[in-house]
């Protein structure tokens, strides 16, 4: 089920780059983050309440609090600079960097995580490196 999952997350993330680019045209990149990130607010609370999730709150320890708020102005800073990239940039060029998260997390979860990092790991980490490389050239 996870797969299903991830592979309509890359469907949605793609729809997302492209409506954005259109959607952002002659708009303030700040503003137009702003505007995305109130709708995806309303989305997701709407979600919480359509499942009766909202009786969880309280049970959020002070540490999932505090990682959930930075992972949130992480998300915040990532939609900030990716408007702006997007506007200013070509969507493929703009979305193949931007993917480069993908290298990034792998190491980041191999140094702060401990997950592991095999030799297959290493190899897509450089074909991803690459394949952006190719791609913004």
């Amino acid at each position: 089920m996870w797969l299903i999952l991830a592979l309509l997350s890359a469907v949605f993330a793609a729809l997302t780059s492209i409506l954005a680019k259109i959607g952002i045209e002659g708009v303030n990149s700040h503003l137009a983050t702003a505007i995305r990130t109130v709708v995806v607010v309303v989305m997701a609370w709407g979600m919480v309440f359509l499942t009766h999730a909202q009786g969880g709150l309280s049970e959020i320890s002070k540490k999932s609090w505090l990682f959930l708020i930075l992972s949130g102005l992480a998300t915040g800073f990532s939609w900030l600079f990716y408007y702006r990239a997007l506007q200013m940039g070509e969507a493929s060029k703009v979305v193949s960097i931007d993917k480069l998260s993908v290298v990034l997390t792998l190491m980041m979860a191999f140094v702060f995580l401990g997950e592991e990092f095999t030799a297959k790991s290493l190899i897509g980490c450089i074909l991803i490196a690459a394949g952006t490389l190719v791609m913004v050239l």
